[in-house]
């Protein structure tokens, strides 16, 4: 009985289409994994901007200071054709930040929005927005947007028992490299 042996070319052949498979059953597999959840609007405010109604909708409600969440601002009548800015005010808003052109959303590409923003000072926000369409200027401002607190123990706290770990791996580090003193062990021959 003589067995039949494979030359180098075909086994080759035969690895390149297994990892193929491979690649491509992980990619069908993790597919769901990699998409963008979806934007879920849970609560929302209406202001007149002019000759535009704006929804301003919000993906967390109550808003929590250092929690991120989605922003979409959306004209009546929709984003074509038009253009805006929009104006942030209030104890956590940087200078540079203050004034920003309206751009679409990443997840939802039919509005304007700001993609997991947060606010960093809990207090009184307002959103301003001056928007240049068809119908004209108009500019109106959203007053009285409450941030409440941020969530948990603060920071500083988070941050010393959140790195305890990392501490504790180099402590045993250097008690391994005391007891072990690589440059004192004799060489072996």
């Amino acid at each position: 009985m003589s067995t039949r042996v494979r030359p180098p070319r075909a086994r080759r052949y035969h690895r390149l289409a297994a990892a193929a498979l491979v690649t491509a059953l992980s990619l069908a597999v993790a597919a769901p994994a990699m998409a963008y959840a979806p934007v879920v609007t849970v609560h929302t405010e209406q202001v007149q901007v002019g000759p535009y109604g704006v929804t301003v909708g919000f993906s967390r409600w109550p808003i929590r200071a250092m929690q991120s969440l989605d922003f979409t601002f959306l004209p009546g009548g929709g984003i074509h054709g038009k253009s805006g800015t929009l104006f942030l005010n209030g104890p956590g808003i940087r200078p540079q930040d203050r004034i920003t052109p309206l751009v679409r959303h990443p997840r939802k590409y039919y509005a304007w929005g700001l993609d997991v923003k947060a606010l960093n000072s809990p207090g009184t926000y307002s959103f301003g927005f001056a928007i240049d369409g068809p119908l004209g200027h108009g500019e109106g401002t959203l007053h009285g947007v409450r941030v409440l607190k941020q969530p948990g123990p603060p920071l500083p706290l988070s941050w010393t028992v959140g790195s305890l770990p990392f501490l504790g791996l180099l402590v045993v580090l250097v008690v391994a490299w005391r007891r072990i003193r690589p440059g004192l062990q004799p060489l072996a021959i």
